[in-house]
């Protein structure tokens, strides 16, 4: 009786020691097994810094699709995000200031731009011809003209209000006339900008005039109602000297024949037609 129960005891003691090794090599098993499974998920991933391998059973023209259209979406997002006032060529109106870095007595403010083009800086009698120039371009030429006069010269230059760059909007709009383009502007955003397109106007055939590069005028159409239902992109942007023209519907034809039935009738009053 003894014996057994110290070959129970003895086998009971074994089992707990070995325990934590077979728990172990569990566990080192379950983590090989899971190394040596396939990352479906990672490497079907397409996304554009991704560095990991794609499946080798798919096509590669199914692969170039896909990526083609990510390329898309994001490129629509870059005209909302692209800065205008980098490509701005300024012009007589235009307010500027002048910034050099450490340098107050260097810097002005306010400066606006004259008709003839040129603005009056330190070291340039004649003055400095910044008309038809980018803030970029200026600022480059300002820092070769302190270069003789200061070591290392740090110039900016900021567009403060862009007066100079013009369009114009007629036509059946709350507000009609000639606005000038501080920003980058879309057609729907001009048009809401204006008050809107009145009851009399026709969404569907909005039209913009724009002087292509042969100095012929072009018909941009573009279908504002379509843009309001979410059936086309808002993505006509202006360009300086564009005029966008929004022509009348049904409605004002019959609003012009109700006002002209009076001045008709007087007519055969006057004519001896009675009423």
């Amino acid at each position: 009786m003894k014996s057994k129960l110290r070959f129970v005891v003895a086998f009971a003691l074994a089992v707990a020691t070995l325990a934590p090794t077979l728990t172990f090599a569990q566990k080192q098993k379950k983590s090989d097994e899971q190394k040596q499974a396939p990352k479906t998920e990672a490497t079907e991933r397409l996304e554009p810094d991704d560095k990991s391998t794609v499946r080798q059973d798919v096509p590669e023209e199914v692969l170039a699709n896909r990526r083609e259209q990510m390329n898309e979406d994001a490129d629509a997002e870059i005209p909302y995000y692209n800065n205008f006032m980098t490509t701005y060529r300024l012009g007589p109106e235009d307010v500027i200031s002048i910034s050099v870095f450490g340098l107050d007595k260097y810097s002005k403010t306010g400066i606006t731009v004259p008709p003839d083009g040129r603005i009056d800086y330190y070291f340039i009698p004649e003055g400095l011809h910044v008309a038809g120039k980018t803030t970029q371009q200026v600022a480059e030429e300002i820092t070769k003209h302190l270069d003789e006069y200061i070591i290392d010269p740090k110039v900016t230059v900021s567009l403060d209000k862009a007066m100079s760059a013009r369009y114009g909007i007629v036509g059946d709009v709350a507000r009609p006339g000639i606005m000038p383009m501080s920003r980058r502007l879309s057609v729907y955003e001009a048009i809401v900008e204006a008050g809107g397109v009145l009851p009399t106007g026709d969404k569907h055939k909005v039209f913009v005039v724009h002087l292509g590069p042969d100095r012929m005028l072009q018909q941009i159409p573009v279908d504002i109602a379509a843009i309001e239902r979410g059936k086309a992109a808002d993505n006509y942007f202006l360009r300086p000297g564009d005029s966008i023209v929004v022509p009348g519907n049904r409605y004002k034809t019959f609003q012009k024949i109700m006002q002209a039935l009076p001045i008709l009738s007087f007519a055969r009053i006057f004519a001896g037609g009675g009423f």
